[in-house]
């Protein structure tokens, strides 16, 4: 019995674990939880995780959470190519150092972004006030230039010649403000050189697969006026800006 995954492609975490899945063969039941809706409050998926975010994992009668984990454990269960998350000590400790910055500055500035750029106003119907949009965007034009100088620098990867974990859930995070039309990619040569590697290693099918949701974030507002808006997502909101 293949595991599943319990997955929103709208997530960049999500979207991690799905293209690393998909690339290195490793046979997992889709399961979808659609944000938007709430459905990770529902009952359902509360007897899946009482922690209610996505991704989840189930193998068997085993039960993971956090993305990371996920992509780790999926990496040694499976035995998947050594450079995704290799054993030698100090490659897996610069994969390692990425995964553990990447939280509070990639992961959380091009989360605000997408935030302000998409959500928020498809939700409101009015655009963010221009000083918290400009204030997001200067955050994650920091967090891109410390991306380069000292995760990327002159390297083709992160650890070197081969693409690791770390290169896959940096691209997830950087092509979520893309999908609101804001291409982080433009005017950064290296970090374009980067990207197109990445994509490359990735399969270009598998990777539009993956961010094709992200890709057609216009299409929230009628989302939220079929479904409603969920209550958690006002109050997120609201948390925005009291």
């Amino acid at each position: 019995m293949p595991l599943e995954l319990y997955l929103d492609l709208h997530s960049q975490p999500c979207r991690s674990v799905f293209i690393f899945a998909k690339i290195n063969k490793i046979p997992f039941e889709f399961k979808a939880v659609d944000l938007s809706a709430g459905e990770q409050y529902g009952d359902e998926f509360g007897k899946v995780s009482i922690i209610r975010k996505v991704p989840v994992l189930k193998d068997g009668d085993f039960i993971l959470t956090e993305s990371i984990a996920i992509l780790q454990y999926l990496a040694a269960k499976h035995h998947t190519p050594d450079h995704w998350y290799p054993a030698e000590l100090q490659k897996r400790a610069q994969v390692d150092e990425f995964l553990s910055w990447q939280h509070t500055n990639i992961r959380t500035h091009g989360s605000k972004v997408f935030w302000f750029r998409g959500v928020l106003p498809a939700v409101t119907g009015a655009p963010v006030p221009k000083e918290k949009m400009d204030a997001a965007v200067e955050d994650l034009n920091v967090s891109l230039k410390t991306f380069e100088d000292k995760f990327l620098q002159s390297r083709p990867f992160i650890i070197g010649e081969k693409i690791s974990l770390a290169d896959l859930v940096a691209i997830v995070e950087m092509m979520q403000p893309v999908g609101t039309g804001l291409d982080v990619f433009q005017g950064r040569s290296a970090l374009s050189a980067w990207r197109d590697r990445v994509k490359k290693e990735i399969g270009v099918e598998v990777f539009d697969e993956a961010h094709n949701v992200i890709m057609n974030v216009d299409t929230l507002p009628q989302t939220f006026e079929n479904k409603g808006l969920p209550e958690f997502l006002k109050l997120r909101i609201q948390k925005m800006f009291n």
